[in-house]
């Protein structure tokens, strides 16, 4: 991408350019159009003018508008949240056209079957780990479970994966939709196929108790998941021990087996980003996504938030009118949950995003939506809702790290492919790759990061890194490579509220 060029122009139709490095005041701007005398200071990943945009005139990157001009603006000036303002109003309406067409390029990939190793379960489900999760009901065991993960993993390590606990502040003083909304992630984690096991761990007296919480996890096998109300035993330490280890001895008699990648079902998440997300990692993403989706997997793009401005991108591509109302839903009760907390609808880049030359709510969509590749739209879920069909899915949730990885998680995903430009050391209770927009941050964050979609602005080849990204995958997914955020320990959950607490 770099070549004879300091600026980046994305498309041919942009009136903005991305700096490829600093540029100072006076310092000649060379792009695929022309060359001009820069007329301040521009970091790199932000934006500079490549012609005049004129007062209310649309600014064009990605080749959609991302706002548009408050003052005018020179060719050679810095572009940015002093000179523009984002276009977007309320709640709108939106008209169905037919789906369209889904284009891919994905070389040697198109008809070759992949497979990788993983534990087919009783279900049908297929795990990528053979792991013993602790689910507790309620926040008030948190240490209780921790401290069983902790002995169990001296007890028992080495017979599986290991033993993990999520701790949640949740689970009691809730109502209505918050406390719905608790035991549908937490029924999510217990029926993850990632957990060969899972100990439900409760304490007796709460809103969601164990008799409350079994009428959110449907069918499940006895085998397979156990439970313990600390209350009603002794000592609920070596009670919850004992129920580990039949959990463990039944998790040991899976062993990894051929199964096709069509059985993978991967989350799509991007945070702390900044200009090169939607021109590097983002992009990157979105292409592993169709290649999988080309081999019958699943993808989940989930951030309702970061849809916003680029949501008839989506919309267009739904399969037929039901799943398009779906995703006119998606939005639209997205804007009235900010309308009714009387926030601002698209007062949304963080200042992180800021830093890094992200301008406007479009501006930050435009380059987020990217990680859903070409593929036309399958499905659209509620937030704790199981994943259902192959192919590009929605996921209602929010675009907080944590809570979305959560949802993610909770909906069905083995793996999560996190993009990010500012880098991040959080982990989801799945594996989590995470993929910097730059060089700069892979090298200074090695512990963090897993892969360098940055290769791409030293003109690596995208559809090259694409499959490396899928090799690199089904490495991770067949337990041959693990990710930093496993390597670390790093694994959090954290559930949506909404309402009050008694």
């Amino acid at each position: 991408m770099t070549g004879v060029y300091n600026v980046l122009l994305i498309n041919q139709n942009d009136n903005v350019a991305v700096a490829l490095e600093n540029i100072i005041k006076g310092q000649r701007v060379k792009s695929a159009v022309g060359s001009f005398e820069a007329l301040g200071d521009i970091e790199k990943g932000h934006k500079v003018a490549i012609r005049e945009i004129k007062v209310g005139e649309p600014v064009i990157k990605y080749g959609y508008p991302i706002g548009r001009a408050v003052i005018p603006i020179n060719a050679g000036e810095y572009v940015h949240t002093h000179n523009i303002k984002t276009n977007l109003q309320g709640i709108l309406e939106y008209s169905y056209n037919r789906p369209l067409d889904s284009k891919t390029e994905i070389g040697e990939y198109k008809g070759k079957v992949r497979t990788f190793k993983g534990y087919l379960r009783e279900d049908g489900k297929v795990g990528i780990r053979n792991e013993i999760w602790i689910v507790n009901t309620v926040g008030c065991v948190n240490k209780t479970a921790e401290l069983l993960a902790n002995k169990a993993n001296i007890r028992f390590g080495g017979a599986t994966d290991g033993v993990y606990a999520f701790l949640h502040p949740y689970g009691c003083s809730q109502m209505g939709d918050d406390q719905t909304n608790t035991q549908k992630i937490l029924a999510g984690m217990a029926n993850h196929p990632n957990a060969a096991g899972v100990l439900v761990l409760g304490l007796g007296c709460e809103n969601n108790n164990i008799a409350e919480f079994k009428k959110f996890l449907g069918q499940y096998d006895e085998k397979r998941i156990r439970f313990l109300e600390a209350q009603a035993v002794e000592d609920e330490i070596e009670e919850g021990l004992k129920l580990i280890g039949a959990l463990v001895e039944y998790a040991s008699s899976f062993k990894r087996q051929d199964c096709p990648v069509s059985k993978l079902v991967v989350g799509l998440k991007c945070g702390g980003s900044d200009a090169f997300s939607g021109i590097t990692a983002n992009p990157l993403t979105g292409l592993f996504s169709d290649m999988l989706i080309e081999q019958g997997g699943t993808t989940l793009l989930t951030e309702v938030p970061e849809m916003f401005g680029a949501e008839t991108i989506l919309m267009n591509r739904c399969i037929n009118e039901e799943i398009f109302n779906k995703t006119v839903n998606l939005i639209n009760d997205f804007k009235e949950y900010y309308m009714k907390h009387n926030q601002v609808i698209y007062e949304n880049p963080s200042p992180g995003n800021k830093k890094g030359g992200i301008s406007t709510l479009e501006e930050k969509s435009l380059g987020c939506t990217q990680k859903g590749g070409a593929q036309n739209v399958v499905d659209v879920l509620d937030y704790g809702e199981a994943v259902r069909n192959n192919g590009l899915n929605l996921l209602k949730g929010p675009g907080n790290d944590i809570v979305a990885i959560t949802a993610l998680a909770a909906s069905g995903v083995q793996l999560i492919l996190f993009t990010t430009g500012r880098g991040t050391p959080l982990g989801a209770p799945v594996p989590t790759i995470k993929i910097s927009s730059n060089k700069d941050l892979f090298n200074k964050k090695k512990e963090w990061i897993d892969f360098d979609a940055g290769q791409l602005v030293e003109d690596s080849d995208l559809s090259q890194l694409g499959k490396d990204l899928f090799d690199y995958a089904v490495r991770i997914a067949t337990g041959e490579e693990r990710t930093k955020n496993e390597i670390n320990g790093y694994r959090e959950i954290a559930i949506f509220k909404d309402g009050v607490t008694l």
